[in-house]
Order: C-alpha cells, then sequence, then structure tokens
C-alpha cells in the first residue's frame, strides 16, 4: 500500500477513535490560503470554530503533520473581538489519547468558549525547506521546478464542516493532482470547497510550478550590536549566504551571462535587499577581499535600504561571505525604564528580504560595569553570556548571546535587554587615559633627572676612567711623533736647499732648530712614558709605544750623521757622487727606520 495512503488509513481510524473525546468542539469553516511565492511557505488558515458542548472551553487544539510540523519555523495565532486585535499564546502540547503521528499546539482562548458559541481565529504557518527542487539539478539556461505537497483537507482534530484551500503560485504550473473540485485561475489553485469532513481527514495534493524566486538561504548569520553610552549604537552582521534551490550542472559559462539574456539563470540571484533601522549611519559592505562598492544605499528618518550585490551571480549550490555594518543613534534604541534600569529595544531577525536563516546568532555588548541583565523575548531562543574585552577595558564588556534556528522574516520582532550601569562609570576610562598620559610625563621627567651612570667608587667604573685616560696619553705621544717625523722631513728639506744653493750656514741653521725641537719633544714625552709604565690598562700597548721610542731615537742619530757628512762634503767641495757614495748607507738605514717608525704608529692607532 502506497504510504500516503497508509497514513490517511491511520489518520482516520484515530480520528474516529478520537472523535467522542473531541466533540464539543467543531470547526464550523476552514478557509486556508498558501502562499508559494517565496522559498518560505506562509499558510493562512481562516477558523471558525464552534462549541457544540455543554461545558465551557478554554483551548484550542491545532494539528500538523511531523511530515510539516518539522519544517515548522513559527506558528501565530491572530483573534480580533471587533475592536482590538491581538496575539494569542499557541504553545506545543501533547494530548493523551491522540494520534501519534501528529504534531500538537494549543491555542489559549482569550475567554471561555460557551455552548453554541462560536470564535474565529486566523492561524499564519511559517514552513521552511518545504519546496523541493525537481529536477534536483538544472542548467544556467534552465527556470527551477519545485514540487509542494500538502493535504487537500485541514488537519484538524475536529469535524470540519465547511473549508477550502487556495495554492497561490508565482509561476507557470507543470502539474497539480486531479480532483473534480479544483480550478486553476491565473495564479491561483483551488480545491473545494468540501464539507462535513471528519477530524484527521487526508488526501495528499502535489503542485509542481516554476519558481524563480531567490532560495536565499544564511547558512549562519552573527549579529554583534556593541552599546557606547557616549551615543552610538554600532551593530556587525556576519552572512554565510548560499543558494537552497536546485544545483547548477554543466558549469557557469560568465560570456554567456553577460551576452545572452536567457542564458542568465532565471533561478540565479544577484541582488539583496537589506532594510535597516531609521536614520542608519557610517554603512559598509565587504567581504574577505576587501569593501564591495557594488551597493547602494539611501534613506530617510522613517526607513533606510541598503541594496548590495555579491561579486557573483549566486546560482544553485553556491555559497558567499560578507560583512554589514552601521551605526544607530542611542536615544533612538535605548531607554530608562522602572527600577533604575536601562532598556535596549532591537530587533532580534535579517534585515535581508526573504532569507531564511539556519542559525542565528545575537550578541549584544554592554558597557563595562553593566550588572543585574536579563532579556526578553517573544519566542523561545538559547541564551548564554559572555565577556568581550576591548580597548582600555580592566574586567571586560558583558555580552548576551541569543542563539535560534530557522529564523524568517517574521522572526524580525523587538526584543529587550534590561540592564543596570552606573554613569560615573562612564568617566573610567577617560579618567585611566588621562592617568596613563600622566605617568608617562611623570617618568619622562624622572628620567630625565637620574642619573643612570655606573657608581663612581666601583671599580669598572674607575677602571673604564683609567683606559680613557690611557687613550687620551696614547694620542698625545702620537701627536709627538708627528712632529719628530715633521721635523725630520724639515732637515731633508734643509739638505736638498743645500744642494741647490751650497748655502752652509742656512743649512746648519734648520739642523740646529731641528736638534732644539727634538729635546723639547724629549722633555715633553717624558713623563706620558712614565704614566703608562705605571698604568696596568697600558700592558697591552706600553711595548710598542716604547720600540716606537727606541726606533725614533735611533732615527735621530742617523738623521744627524747624515746631515753632518753631507755638510762637510759641501764644506770640502766635494763632488754630488762623493756625496751620494758616502751618505748611501745611512740613508738606506733612515728609508728603513721610518718605514718601522709610521708601522708602529697605524698599530698603535688600531690598538
Amino acid at each position: 500500500m502506497d504510504r500516503r495512503l497508509q497514513f490517511a488509513f491511520v489518520l482516520l481510524c484515530l480520528g474516529l477513535l478520537s472523535s467522542t473525546a473531541r466533540s464539543d468542539l467543531v470547526v464550523s469553516k476552514a478557509e486556508r490560503l498558501v502562499d508559494l511565492n517565496s522559498h518560505i511557505v506562509r499558510v493562512l488558515s481562516k477558523l471558525k470554530v464552534e462549541n457544540e458542548g455543554p461545558d465551557d472551553v478554554s483551548e484550542v487544539l491545532l494539528a500538523l503533520p511531523d511530515a510539516q510540523a518539522k519544517n515548522l519555523a513559527a506558528i501565530r495565532t491572530f483573534y480580533s473581538d471587533g475592536k482590538l486585535g491581538f496575539v494569542l499564546p499557541t504553545e506545543p502540547i501533547e494530548p493523551k489519547g491522540m494520534p501519534s503521528d501528529v504534531t500538537y499546539y494549543s491555542i489559549a482562548l482569550p475567554k471561555k468558549l460557551g455552548k453554541g458559541k462560536t470564535v474565529s481565529l486566523d492561524v499564519l504557518s511559517i514552513f521552511t525547506r518545504s519546496l523541493k527542487p525537481f529536477p534536483e539539478e538544472i542548467t544556467q539556461a534552465e527556470s527551477q521546478l519545485v514540487v509542494y505537497t500538502d493535504n487537500m483537507y485541514y488537519t484538524s482534530p475536529y469535524p470540519v464542516k465547511y473549508q477550502s484551500l487556495v495554492f497561490r503560485l508565482p509561476g507557470r504550473v507543470e502539474s497539480y493532482t486531479k480532483y473534480p473540485k479544483v480550478e486553476l485561475v491565473k495564479s491561483e489553485l483551488r480545491y473545494g470547497p468540501f464539507e462535513m469532513q471528519p477530524a484527521f481527514s487526508y488526501s495528499p495534493v502535489v503542485v509542481h510550478f516554476e519558481n524563480n524566486n531567490p532560495f536565499a538561504v544564511a547558512n549562519e548569520l552573527v549579529r554583534e550590536i556593541e552599546i557606547s553610552h557616549w551615543g552610538n549604537v554600532r551593530v556587525t552582521e556576519q552572512y554565510t549566504i548560499s543558494h537552497g534551490g536546485a544545483s547548477l550542472k554543466n558549469g557557469f559559462s560568465r560570456i554567456e551571462y553577460q551576452a545572452r539574456p536567457y542564458m542568465r539563470g532565471a533561478s540565479s540571484f544577484r541582488v539583496l535587499i537589506a532594510k535597516l533601522p531609521a536614520r542608519a549611519h557610517s554603512v559598509y559592505y565587504r567581504d574577505e577581499i576587501g569593501n564591495i562598492s557594488t551597493s547602494h544605499f539611501w534613506g530617510d528618518s522613517q526607513r533606510t535600504q541598503l541594496e548590495i550585490e555579491p561579486r557573483f551571480p549566486i546560482f544553485g549550490g553556491w555559497k558567499t561571505t560578507f560583512t554589514i555594518g552601521y551605526s544607530l543613534p542611542l536615544h533612538d534604541f535605548l531607554f530608562e525604564a522602572d527600577g533604575g534600569k536601562r532598556v535596549l529595544n532591537m530587533t532580534f531577525g535579517c534585515p535581508l528580504d526573504e532569507v531564511l536563516v539556519e542559525k542565528h546568532i545575537v550578541k549584544v555588548v554592554l558597557p563595562e560595569g553593566s550588572k543585574d541583565i536579563t532579556v526578553a523575548t517573544l519566542f523561545p531562543t538559547k541564551q548564554s553570556e559572555d565577556v568581550k574585552y576591548s580597548h582600555l577595558d580592566i574586567l571586560g564588556r558583558p555580552v548576551v548571546v541569543l542563539e535560534k534556528d530557522n529564523v524568517v522574516p517574521e522572526h524580525n520582532l523587538y526584543f529587550q535587554v534590561y540592564y543596570k550601569f552606573n554613569n560615573i562609570s562612564l568617566l573610567s576610562e577617560p579618567m585611566m587615559l588621562i592617568v596613563g598620559i600622566f605617568l608617562l610625563f611623570v617618568a619622562c621627567i624622572v628620567y630625565m633627572h637620574t642619573d643612570l651612570a655606573i657608581s663612581k667608587t666601583s671599580s669598572s667604573y674607575l677602571e673604564k676612567l683609567q683606559w680613557e685616560e690611557v687613550q687620551a696619553t696614547v694620542q698625545h705621544i702620537k701627536n709627538i711623533f708627528d712632529q719628530y717625523l715633521a721635523a725630520h722631513d724639515k732637515l731633508e728639506s734643509s739638505l736638498r736647499d743645500l744642494s741647490r744653493s751650497g748655502d752652509v750656514q742656512s743649512c746648519k741653521a734648520a739642523r740646529k732648530a731641528a736638534d732644539a725641537q727634538f729635546k723639547e719633544l724629549a722633555k715633553e714625552l717624558k713623563p706620558l712614558l712614565t704614566f703608562l709604565q705605571s698604568c696596568s690598562q697600558a700592558s697591552s700597548i706600553l711595548p710598542k709605544i716604547e720600540e716606537l721610542v727606541t726606533k725614533e731615537k735611533e732615527m735621530q742619530e742617523k738623521e744627524m750623521a747624515k746631515h753632518t757628512t753631507v755638510v762637510d762634503c759641501f764644506e770640502k767641495k766635494l763632488g754630488g757622487k762623493d756625496i751620494e757614495s758616502r751618505i748611501a748607507s745611512q740613508q738606506q738605514k733612515l728609508t728603513s727606520l721610518k718605514q718601522e717608525v709610521e708601522s708602529l704608529l697605524d698599530s698603535i692607532s688600531e690598538i
């Protein structure tokens, strides 16, 4: 037997068994309107319930087959007393003696329903993942076809006297379940009316139709709402968006997508509309790469709208991630409450049009120092607390975390966060900043006036001073030897002048002056050598200094002997060749000594 027929048979049998238990109430009229224009299915059931029993009734039961109930995102019951309309509490229950393959909800009536009285209720049920792509894969040029399955009769634990069913469709209809009472009129498929149906009546109805509206699914949405009592509410929304429709096959062609309109993929989407709170400002739209410029923003004091365009069109099975951020004026959303509390009033859901959110996380970041935190929502959510640290925070900012799965646009209702906050806490961060800058300047002043040098009585400091004195002494000695070399150069120059002019007296005068300079330099050098000999820090350099002094004395002796020989030869009127032969050995020794002296001076400079 077909599973649908089995399910219908079970419902019928259990309905007959339970009809006596639930015979006090009768649905005198049930009109269902199933809106299939979006991938989110909305079913509006207009019910007129009558009490035919002797006792007053305070609740009405609703029934949904488990196959539908597993996809239920929200259910609401609207009631009007002729003057005011309001929403009645609708909660899931598990009544005894009822079919087990059905999920039940209880509607609490505003007042008891007496014998023979009727009440009118409008029940809005929102379902997700109820439209199945068929075929499951399509090419870029094909339109998307989907299948929707429902019960031709209104599933109710009560008998239904009169009922009808209308499907509102977005486009072409491929096929649908034939029945004597069925009519296709433009974009509406109408079944019924049906009369006198017992409780839990069931007859499957299948509609196969074209639906190219965006099947936008947010696999995860994380909204962070950060409150600053300096006058701003900053909102950051991180999206992971995918296409929940038929998957794309045979690949994607960008050329055909841009060149041929019929190849652009009727079921794909490339634009999403975000309806932001009024007076939103500082809006940005970016992804992992960076800012996305393909967006349009406009708004006024009444509404704000952001049109965003992803970097590529989204086909079935494709996914994209991006972030939207904006700021709001604090006084529009934060108010004073009783008991010295403050209350934040914000919307919960996703601001994007017709987007199903599989996992929705809302984080409300309160100012540091907030306490006595409570949350009020119009539907069940998973609540937890966390802490976020930001600049100049000490204890961290308390974070209220709300989580809910299967979120639809109807969940975009206001929720409230109550907390206590002392205004003096506002001054904590500015005072920390002021004190920090003050301490920085104090530290700079202390540093500038503190002597960080090593103690002048320590051995390391004394050794450092002694080494500096040794370096100065060595430099002084080096300067003296530079004068020695200069004096030798003058003696050589006087001999060259003698060979040109023959003026012996001038040459003798030059020798006398050089001899006097040598004596003065030796006198100046003596205490310096004495200091180096007495200083332990000079032990590494003293041998070279002493060798330098020895070489210089020898050089002086050779220079004077050469000078005397040349002058005597000129007085005896000897020729140039005779003079050169007599001083050849002396000149060779002088050249060698001069090179050694210069080499020693270089090595001393390196040390």
